[in-house]
């Protein structure tokens, strides 16, 4: 099976400098807009952009860094980082974006291995955890804060604010000032824009190396089918160290000539939502789960009529935008059902979007048909779409007038999909990367000698050119969030305390991971009294074995950010074999094997651990 989108013959590859003086050449007055101190939304415009960007590359310049240079962005979504990706960008530098919510330890990985030379750093907090580890960085040089900050005791890292950066920039010598636009536009379409780091199953993060034409041509052959204009604004939520936001976000957005709101922090979205009233926003499916979760909530506490009246509608709203969408006729009495159950129920909910949201995007993960059926009740439609990391990253997106829920829709122009004889699907196009950074056997096993880039999720296409994902053929868990947790690290780690003899990570597409945990029996015994002629089946029920087993996965998961910790651990007598069917002949678990064996256990535990999370547990598992 294969769907395929030829490239306009109007197509050049272009470079991100063209993208971005081809946006200061159509000025506007709101740009982007940012919550001030006061509470009062603060518009810049395309020439403050522009000169706060140029400011920053000359700044960066005037320092003596250099073209293939790496710099950092460490931080969370904000209009400073946007900026400081422009200025990169027009300096002729290498971005290296990490998410601001790793430990130390990730952050030394990704800056050591990147030779990051700079980092920009959010506050004080982020600049704290590089001097935790700039001793395992002698590349870096500088951190450049976006506030004020004080530099850390014992710290011999080389520390200015974004402030002092430009105004080295606005006094640069003549020599570097009168070449700024000429200096970046050398930058080829082939030169490398950034190297981001994605989790992998066997252990460390891998750099992908995305260059200028995979950006500006995923912007461009995205603008053509996705029907997004200046008239739009745009509310930035998601981390921007994801390539989602990044391209989405931030380049199309730029490209398109739309204004970008900069949500305050990601706990105040619902509030920044009725303030700056988008007409667009990209997200994972998590928030829209919660957005359901919250009405279905509401209307339960109301209870009585209320609860009758939302039920309804949600009937109502949901057969006719199936109806809608499957191209079959609304009859009246439907028509009618529908109008009512809008202005009861429906109408709310868009109120508390704002009023005006056109449609919104969903990406990072697989979206459930049952939270798009609502939303397209609410007249509020989600469109899906399909892509990777190394695919920078749009790959398909489903079109506007023709949604088909279940699928992630038809490849952009330029694109090829192909199903292998797997099932793997391939991806063959302009915006696949260059390869993965120090990783030359990995980026073999990627991309083959055709091109193709295999993905490692499987698919179908159907006879209209949809792509649908069927399965995951990598153990990668991909959480409801759009987080990428490697399994594998984490189940050895955890292996490894003598209590443990079997671990298995599950939580893909869910909130967050548990941890399937085989006691190590011989280790566990010793520790209790009275159990000598126990069965294991009994000695998993004991909650003084659950309390020991709780323990080690704590103590070995520590070191792990806080979204690849498992939040609970369900105990199970085992042992897992190959006659059992647990195991491959290699040894390997089947994990959908060990799922669908344990199901009814594990719905139960995600209850029990959703149930048992603290305010803060949400807010950190929120993108």
């Amino acid at each position: 099976m294969q769907a395929s989108s030829p490239l306009p013959d109007d197509y050049r590859p272009g470079t991100l400098p063209d993208l971005f003086l081809d946006g200061l050449s159509r000025p506007r007055d709101d740009a982007a807009r940012t919550r001030g101190a006061d509470g009062v939304w603060v518009s810049t415009s395309t020439d403050d952009i522009g000169r706060r960007a140029r400011a920053i590359a000359l700044g960066l310049r005037t320092r003596g860094f250099e073209a293939g240079d790496r710099i950092a962005i460490l931080s969370q979504t904000r209009l400073e980082w946007a900026l400081a990706d422009w200025g990169i960008v027009m300096a002729g530098l290498t971005s290296v974006p990490v998410y601001p919510v790793l430990p130390a330890d990730q952050v030394r990985y990704i800056l050591a291995d990147s030779g990051a030379r700079a980092v920009f750093v959010e506050d004080q907090e982020q600049l704290d955890k590089v001097a935790e580890v700039e001793h395992d960085l002698p590349a870096l040089e500088l951190a450049i804060a976006f506030g004020p900050v004080t530099a850390p005791e014992g710290s011999s890292l080389a520390a200015m604010q974004l402030d002092a950066l430009s105004d080295l920039g606005e006094s640069a010598p003549e020599s570097l000032a009168s070449t700024y636009e000429t200096h970046a536009r050398k930058t080829r379409p082939e030169d490398l824009a950034t190297l981001i780091y994605t989790s992998g199953t066997t252990g460390d993060p891998k750099g992908v190396m995305l260059t200028h034409a995979n950006f500006h041509s995923n912007a461009d052959m995205a603008l053509r089918v996705f029907p997004i204009d200046s008239t739009h604004v745009a509310l930035a939520l998601l981390p921007l160290a994801h390539v989602f936001e990044r391209t989405v976000g931030h380049y199309i957005m730029w490209r398109a000539g739309v204004t970008v709101a900069y949500a305050e922090s990601p706990n105040t979205v619902a509030r920044d939502l009725g303030e700056v009233s988008p007409t667009f926003m990209a997200a994972v499916p998590r928030v829209f789960e919660k957005v359901l979760e919250r009405a279905e909530a509401t209307a339960r506490e109301a209870g009585g009529a209320k609860q009758k009246i939302f039920n309804w509608a949600r009937r109502v709203g949901e057969a006719r935008a199936m109806a809608e969408l499957e191209g079959r006729r609304v009859g009246p009495g439907l028509q009618l059902q529908s109008a009512l159950a809008d202005r009861l129920v429906f109408s709310k909910l868009r109120a508390r979007t704002g009023g005006e949201v056109r449609y919104f995007v969903s990406g990072g993960a697989p979206l459930s048909p049952a939270v798009a059926r609502f939303f397209f009740a609410a007249r509020l439609p989600i469109v899906e779409g399909y892509g990777l990391t190394e695919t920078s990253p749009a790959v398909s997106f489903n079109p506007i007038d023709a949604i088909r829920l279940g699928t992630v829709g038809k490849p952009i122009p330029g694109t090829e999909i192909r199903i292998a004889e797997d099932g793997e699907i391939l991806i063959r196009g302009p915006q696949i990367m260059a390869g993965y950074y120090n990783k030359p056997g990995a980026t073999v096993e990627a991309i083959d000698g055709d091109r193709w880039f295999h993905t490692g999720d499987v698919g179908e296409i159907d006879e209209d050119g949809y792509l649908r994902i069927t399965d995951r053929k990598k153990d990668l868990i991909i959480t409801a969030y759009g987080k990428n947790i490697a399994p594998q690290p984490v189940e050895a780690e955890i292996k490894r305390h003598p209590m443990v003899a079997e671990a298995v990570m599950l939580g893909d597409g869910r909130k967050f991971p548990i941890v399937i945990v085989v006691p190590e029996f011989e280790a566990v015994r010793p520790e209790l009294h009275g159990v000598e002629e126990a069965a294991d089946a009994d000695l998993v029920t004991d909650a003084r074995t659950r309390e020991m087993i709780e323990g080690a996965v704590r103590e070995r998961c520590r070191d792990f950010a806080h979204y690849e910790r498992p939040r609970d651990v369900l105990l199970v007598p085992g042992p897992f074999t190959v006659e059992g069917g647990e195991l491959t002949p290699t040894l390997k678990v089947k994990r959908r094997v060990i799922e669908t064996r344990f199901a009814g256990a594990i719905e139960a535990l995600y209850e029990r651990a959703e149930d048992a999370m603290s305010g803060r547990e949400r807010e950190q598992d929120r993108p």
